[in-house]
């Protein structure tokens, strides 16, 4: 157990701090938005000032602590990165000035623990779950464990070698995609492309159903998030419990073997990437009104399938495809169904699989441990937060 920080409120670190600002016609804002979970603020778009029926609404600077009020029991509360400093919000979104003694990136991982965000819950206020908000004075009277500042910066240096040895992992796995592509293009130039859609039995889509944005327990059903289906690779943490009370139909639940695919994402990049769930998986998981499922024909391999949809040609069509606002692309089962890609008989499409996939293992590889990683930064930022591991202890288990 390391030695205890002494609690502060978070009156104590920061202060309300509004800027804002008369929106004029004619004159263009970037507006922005903060993420739930403590994940950051993201880029909304530009809008012209006669299109909002806004007044005012507040200006983010770098460096504040910008929370969204609605919903608040999700955790949206983030500090703001150097590169949103003038963008917009509106009034549903207080912003804070932290005091000297605090490093704004610090209390950032402060905004990703689960402890603060079980703090907001318990203080929001309201009768309709989804209309339920958190007053910014009583955000200021949450209690958090606040080390010196040197500790501070020491924790936020931690974190971030963890975060770079995992993006290093994403990085080389993406170059060994691109030359799995390259390789799989190359095998099946000669082929005549035909719509998918013949050669699928049926797609199917999820639900979207209440659910607390926290990795369900063993003993607890979840719902897939975007982020667990990806090019290649199935990421199962990468879900949601869903409430005790929610219960979806068997005939959605996710099966060993299923060929998955992302209908709908915030990046053009996600959406239509595909991915075959392995010969095993926890129970009582299930697909979001985001995921579609797809069905093969007998003459359709399934591990063919992936490989397909993903290559450069399908890319391009699923792309295309997309509709939607900046901040949300998707693709209708219906466009689905109508990408184009070349399918040669199955003794073929086993040889391209197996040429494919000896890349993809090593691939594979750098994924699982790129994931390995992001679990143990959940809990060694969740110890380090909360005081119950020694710095020297945290260097030893990052090196």
């Amino acid at each position: 157990m390391s030695e205890r920080y002494p609690i502060q409120r978070l009156r104590d670190l920061m202060r309300l701090d509004v800027r804002r600002e008369r929106i004029v016609e004619g004159t263009t804002y970037r507006l922005a938005g903060v993420l739930n979970a403590g994940q950051g603020v993201v880029d909304k778009g530009e809008f012209d000032g006669s299109g909002t029926e806004y007044a005012t609404m507040n200006v983010l600077r770098e460096g504040q602590v910008v929370m969204r009020k609605l919903t608040a029991w999700e955790g949206p509360i983030a500090v703001v990165p150097a590169e949103f400093d003038g963008f917009v919000v509106s009034g549903e979104f207080p912003t804070f000035t932290l005091g000297e003694g605090v490093a704004p990136a610090w209390f950032g991982l402060v905004c990703q623990s689960p402890r603060l965000w079980a703090e907001m819950k318990s203080r929001v206020v309201g009768t309709v779950q989804r209309r339920k908000r958190l007053n910014p004075g009583h955000l200021l009277e949450i209690e958090f464990p606040v080390p010196p500042l040197p500790v501070q910066e020491r924790i936020v240096e931690l974190i971030a070698a963890v975060d770079a040895q995992a993006t290093a992992l994403d990085t080389e796995a993406a170059a060994v995609d691109s030359v799995a592509g390259a390789i799989a293009e190359s095998l099946l130039t000669e082929h005549e492309l035909i719509p998918v859609g013949r050669h699928l039995v049926r797609t199917e889509a999820g639900r979207s159903p209440m659910a607390r944005n926290q990795t369900p327990l063993i003993n607890e059903s979840g719902v897939l998030k975007v982020s667990a289906v990806t090019a290649f690779r199935f990421v199962p943490s990468e879900s949601k419990a869903l409430l005790a009370e929610t219960v979806l139909p068997e005939s959605l639940k996710v099966r060993a073997g299923d060929v998955l695919m992302t209908r709908a994402s915030g990046s053009i990049d996600r959406v239509g990437a595909v991915c075959r769930v392995p010969n095993y998986v926890r129970d009582r998981l299930y697909l979001s009104d985001k995921t579609i499922r797809l069905v093969p024909e007998a003459t359709l391999d399934a591990d063919y399938l992936v490989v397909a949809m993903s290559l450069g040609s399908a890319r391009r069509q699923i792309e295309s495809a997309a509709s939607g606002s900046a901040s949300m692309k998707n693709i209708s089962q219906m466009k689905v169904a109508q990408i184009e890609i070349p399918v040669p008989g199955l003794d073929e499409q086993r040889r391209v699989v197996a040429a494919v996939m000896a890349l993809r293992r090593s691939a594979d590889a750098n994924g699982a441990e790129a994931e390995r990683l992001r679990a143990l930064r959940s809990s060694l930022l969740a110890s380090l937060l909360n005081c119950e591991i020694e710095i020297k202890t945290a260097e030893e288990l990052v090196a």
